[in-house]
């Protein structure tokens, strides 16, 4: 199982040198990626940066850790505009990134953004067909419901060909949501309980395997501080019992000051069971 990290956004805020150490020491720690979340437009909460402009920061200051926005909101951003922005950050990043990605479910949040609430799912899957073609073709032909494109493609195309996508869904995703997860995605992110988890894998592999791929990737995330701290370790330990690939530590929530999230990153990876 790799066990990675959530980059404390909101508690970090503006201060850059403590992002940068944070993700320096989570690379130096052996720790296998670091996760940012995203949200672009927020009615308050604290402070969220972009996270693939992010990411491009955090690539230039390390060079072996992996780099997962998780997960942008497809739907609500241009296309051919995400397949640019990704392949220059892995390029940037010498290979490195894993692209989470999710439709959302904020309203306001796609109003905002010129995009359609209500179309998001099936543009979402076709979004996904098309960055796989901008990432491995240097000449596109495309003929979609939302995105045509004909004699063209990026330029330079990413290190990855493809880069790999993962697929974000909140709770105990929907039947025509896990269908779209074991049909376009190279893995999943888990938001739900380990007691939910089993059924979800095996229903998740039946439709890659039915759709002639392989059985998928699988994060979730283990807070450190906060209400269940006392928990964590043996909840790592569940986790990798039922068979998860990936595994999210954080050490956000907690009411942790700015400089002190390093160290308990630290102690966490000290006392991984």
């Amino acid at each position: 199982m790799q066990i990675g990290i959530s980059l404390p956004v909101r508690e970090l805020a503006n201060d850059i040198a403590a992002i940068k150490d944070f993700a320096q020491a989570a690379e130096d720690l052996g720790l296998t990626h670091l996760r940012v979340p995203e949200q672009v437009f927020r009615p308050g909460g604290g402070p969220l940066h972009e996270p693939m402009t992010m990411m491009a920061l955090i690539a230039g200051v390390t060079a072996t850790i992996e780099l997962v926005p998780s997960v942008i909101m497809l739907p609500a951003r241009q296309t051919v505009l995400v397949a640019k922005q990704a392949a220059t950050l892995d390029v940037l990043s010498g290979g490195r990134l894993r692209l989470g990605v999710g439709v959302g479910k904020n309203q306001a949040e796609y109003a905002a953004l010129g995009a359609d609430f209500h179309n998001r799912g099936a543009r979402c899957a076709e979004q996904i067909a098309l960055l796989r073609l901008l990432w491995t073709q240097e000449s596109v032909e495309f003929e979609g419901k939302w995105d045509r494109i004909s004699g063209g493609g990026i330029d330079p195309l990413p290190v990855q060909r493809p880069i790999p996508i993962w697929i974000g869904a909140s709770g105990v995703p929907q039947a025509h949501i896990r269908r779209r997860i074991g049909r376009l995605a190279d893995g999943w992110f888990n938001l739900g309980t380990p007691e939910d988890f089993p059924a979800l894998r095996d229903d998740i592999n039946r439709h890659a395997q039915a759709a002639g791929r392989d059985s998928l990737g699988t994060e979730a995330g283990v807070a450190v501080v906060g209400p269940r701290e006392h928990e964590w370790q043996a909840r790592v330990v569940r986790w990798r019992e039922i068979g998860l690939s990936h595994l999210c530590l954080r050490t956000l929530g907690g009411g942790l000051g700015v400089h002190e999230h390093i160290e308990r990153m630290r102690l966490a990876v000290a006392e991984l069971p």
